[in-house]
């Protein structure tokens, strides 16, 4: 579980294609630190297992469903990617539980600065639409943010200065694709109204 509060931007430093799969090699610092073979990484939104764990990084396998439900299949050499390391029971929760399972890739439509802030919208498939609401929590590239306005097929997030600087957001461009987790707690209350 993670609270998608961002600890670092990393850069994709390998990657080699298997059969079935992929493996990356993540350029990393902050999250390497007190990090074990087996701990869990969130990158991009997505909860990975770290391998070979040095001081300046760690190795990740890519499963068949990985590359197919996130957008890390498009990673190359030299990609920021957004870090965060598992929560511990001393952890501060700044943002919502995240659990690193990715739901549905969104596309990134825009992003225009006001000052030193920026709006950014995000658009999302049809079938994620009934779990999103105005002020609601979601994960954007595992990025704990807040739906500042809600539309059909987008939603917009207010960023502030630091988010911008310590994510991957500001190496976006319009088209790309990002990783979308809703929040875990809509996905229990809907399963609860299913339930007689």
């Amino acid at each position: 579980m993670f609270t998608g509060i961002i600890e670092e931007l990393g850069t994709i430093r390998a990657r080699r294609n298997s059969d079935g799969g992929a493996k990356i090699d993540v350029s990393a610092r902050i999250v390497a630190e007190g990090t074990v073979d087996g701990d869990s990484i969130a990158v991009n939104g997505v909860c990975l297992t770290a391998l070979d764990v040095r001081e300046d990084g760690f190795s990740a396998d890519l499963s068949t469903e990985t590359l197919g439900r996130t957008t890390l299949g498009r990673l190359e050499i030299g990609s920021r990617v957004n870090l965060e390391r598992a929560v511990t029971p001393s952890t501060r929760l700044g943002g919502h539980i995240v659990q690193g399972h990715v739901d549905s890739p969104g596309t990134f439509v825009s992003a225009e600065k006001d000052g030193d802030f920026w709006t950014v919208t995000i658009g999302y498939p049809a079938e994620l639409a009934r779990y999103f609401v105005f002020k609601g929590s979601v994960a954007v590239e595992g990025i704990s943010l807040t739906i500042a306005a809600l539309a059909d097929d987008h939603f917009e997030i207010a960023i502030i200065p630091k988010t911008w600087e310590m994510t991957n957001l500001s190496t976006l461009r319009a088209g790309d694709a990002v990783n979308l987790e809703v929040d875990v707690i809509a996905k229990y209350v809907e399963r609860m109204m299913k339930i007689d």
